[in-house]
């Protein structure tokens, strides 16, 4: 069947496997949704059912090599990308004994005293993040909580981490990911052993670091048995879902501007040295590129807003998408193409932009409903209305961004499962008022975490020259000179707006779409 190399993306919103071939081509994919697992007697927490994750890419595994009439000897690489921050605990025998995804929002109060007592900004300036989704205080918060648990923890890993686990029996980690634990000393890529003693961490379980792009195992029989893969299959590095996007669209020097959007949307720079904001509001990681970082602004919950929408509401279409035989999206964009720049004067308020001290967001609305004209004020602004959203999310986040790295783009690269569409991108390209870049390969994650399989596996001489050879471009979007005027005033107002409905939070009047702790 020739050679293939696979990706295992557990990601915030639902797990995957992608084959490509070794010229870039994406050969299959296979992907099942999935929901965190909220606990009603912790409020905010999100668990991650390690055993029901690994079911679900086990699936897609065997799936993806069938729908591509691959078997498993044909793979010869494979490796893990994930959300970051979702934190994986292990015994001594090391099984799992608690998980969480990036999103686990319980330790409140752990978070609250980590500011109260400056170790949030030691933390932020050392390790790039703030303490809302990071580690530190979720080990405060078992230790207080689950007294049993915090005893017998002897390793932990990060998401990502723990598929590479499954796969080889070896429990590793890279910076990318491991950076997004907030243990992590930026400048020194590894676990920073100043942070772990002030935090009063548990000491002797953090994985051995790894570059992106290592082998470090082989796929166990167990493995192979539930994957379908063939044992010995070498298991390697690649990162973050985030670092391996910025990969899989050749962003790999200094200076380079990307949009990751999927279940979160990321906009991110590359620089040289790590980019610490003095009022942390992004957050900066480890890039998959060695001597290299990335600095991101987050738009939270734009995939999942697009999807509750489809499926709250939009049966209708879905059911017309499926005769057809097109992707529901598809549907949903053709009907919100019919409304104007600015939805007709509808307003959605769902994700804000970053800022880390104080990450919240407003309660999910939709303002100004026109209930005399339904015919320019019903579905089709509505989901105009959500991308528009989170591209002003997008934006904003930019130009927090382009202060700090005191440069700008020309163009921004946009990729993920949002960029498949049409109205999304232009809808971008209005918003930013510069070009939008689409690579054929809409999955850039998988096929930068893939690129860098190939690089371990002596495919490509160098990343560059796997960048070269299988990054390729699908089409440019050009900005809409009046719809950028108009996204000018309508951006304009849509900030004037989130405040104050922001304000209805924290009065306690309506409740947050979500909340970080110590915010």
């Amino acid at each position: 069947m020739g050679e293939f190399l696979l990706t295992l993306d557990a990601g915030t919103g639902s797990g995957r496997c992608v084959l490509f071939t070794l010229d870039g081509r994406q050969v299959a994919v296979a992907q099942q949704e999935w929901v965190p697992k909220a606990l009603p007697e912790y409020p905010g927490s999100q668990d991650f059912d390690t055993e029901e994750a690994w079911s679900i890419l086990c699936r897609c595994t065997r799936q993806a090599m069938a729908e591509a009439g691959a078997h498993g000897t044909d793979v010869i690489g494979v490796t893990a990308t994930s959300m970051r921050e979702g934190m994986v605990l292990y015994d001594a025998d090391q099984r799992v004994i608690w998980a969480c995804p990036n999103l686990d929002a319980r330790a409140v109060t752990e978070a609250e005293e980590m500011i109260r007592r400056g170790l949030a900004q030691k933390i932020y300036e050392v390790g790039g993040d703030w303490v809302n989704i990071i580690s530190p205080p979720r080990f405060w918060w078992i230790r207080r909580h689950l007294p049993d648990v915090y005893r017998r923890i002897a390793k932990m890993g990060m998401l990502s981490d723990w598929v590479l686990y499954r796969l080889s029996g070896a429990l590793v980690t890279d910076p990318t990911i491991g950076s997004s634990s907030g243990i992590f000393d930026l400048s020194r890529r590894t676990w920073s052993d100043s942070l772990i003693e002030t935090l009063d961490l548990p000491r002797g379980i953090y994985p051995t670091v790894f570059e992106s792009g290592m082998v470090v195992g082989e796929v166990t029989r167990a493995a192979a048995d539930e994957t379908g893969l063939a044992p010995g299959t070498p298991v390697v590095t690649s990162g973050g879902d985030t670092q391996c996007g910025l990969v899989g669209v050749g962003a790999i020097a200094p200076n380079r501007w990307v949009v990751v959007g999927g279940t979160q949307w990321q906009t991110a720079v590359i620089t040289d040295h790590p980019l610490i904001d003095p009022q942390a509001r992004p957050r900066t990681l480890c890039h998959a590129v060695a001597d290299q970082w990335m600095t991101e602004g987050i738009g939270f919950y734009h995939g999942f807003a697009t999807r509750w929408f489809r499926d709250g509401f939009c049966q209708g279409e879905v059911e017309v998408a499926r005769r057809l035989g097109v992707d529901p999206y598809w549907m949903l964009e053709k009907m919100a193409a019919q409304a104007p720049p600015g939805s007709n004067g509808l307003v959605a308020i769902f994700s804000d932009i970053m800022v880390a001290k104080r990450w919240k967001h407003a309660a999910p609305s939709f303002l100004q409903f026109d209930v005399l004209s339904p015919a320019t004020s019903g579905k089709k602004e509505c989901y105009r209305a959500l991308e528009e959203n989170a591209a002003y999310v997008s934006y904003g986040n930019y130009q927090v961004l382009t202060e700090l790295a005191g440069t700008t783009a020309d163009e921004i690269v946009f990729c993920g499962g949002s960029s498949k569409g049409f109205l999304w991108p232009q809808i971008m390209a209005d918003v930013y008022g510069v070009p939008i870049k689409i690579p054929v390969v809409k999955e850039a994650t998988s096929l930068g975490a893939a690129m860098l399989v190939g690089v371990a596996l002596g495919k490509f001489p160098t990343l560059a020259g796997a960048v070269e050879r299988l990054v390729r471009w699908d089409r440019t979007v050009e900005p809409d000179g009046a719809a950028h005027a108009a996204y000018g005033e309508h951006y304009r107002r849509w900030r004037s707006i989130y405040p104050r409905m922001l304000a209805l939070v924290d009065e306690g009047l309506l409740s947050p779409m979500w909340r970080a702790p110590g915010t």
